[in-house]
């Protein structure tokens, strides 16, 4: 299997830029983005998964938190999506590794940031990418 692109992003992966970059996005990112995006933060921190897949995990991340990309963030309604496509990419070839207290987490964190009806979004998380 090829690596992807996004993985020339890893280096641009900072625990402190991750956390601004996701408290300042989060509203007008969507919960969807934002779940996707703490469950491979929160399965970084994980024993439980192997070098590789740490390593596409600090790509995605890197390409989330990075200025420049496909699709630059500035740009409305667009401008998250090549985002989310490259995490929810990651999730999907990660998931079966991915322990359930990482999403358990990653749901409470949400719900300090947006209302139930928000929330609601992330249950079709993968049905958008298929």
């Amino acid at each position: 299997m090829e690596v992807p692109e996004f993985m020339n992003y890893a280096n641009k992966f900072s625990q402190s830029d991750f956390v601004e970059k996701i408290a300042r996005i989060a509203k007008r990112a969507g919960a969807k983005l934002v779940y996707a995006a703490l469950i491979l933060f929160y399965t970084l921190q994980s024993d439980k998964i192997s070098i590789k897949e740490k390593a596409l995990i600090l790509g995605a991340l890197g390409y989330l938190i990075s200025p420049i990309d496909v699709v630059p963030d500035a740009i409305p309604i667009a401008g998250l999506s090549d985002d989310l496509a490259v995490l929810i990419y990651v999730l999907k070839v990660v998931w079966t590794d991915i322990d359930p207290e990482v999403t358990a987490r990653a749901k409470a964190k949400l719900n300090q940031w947006f209302d139930d009806d928000e929330i609601q979004e992330i249950d079709d998380l993968f049905k958008s990418e298929q």
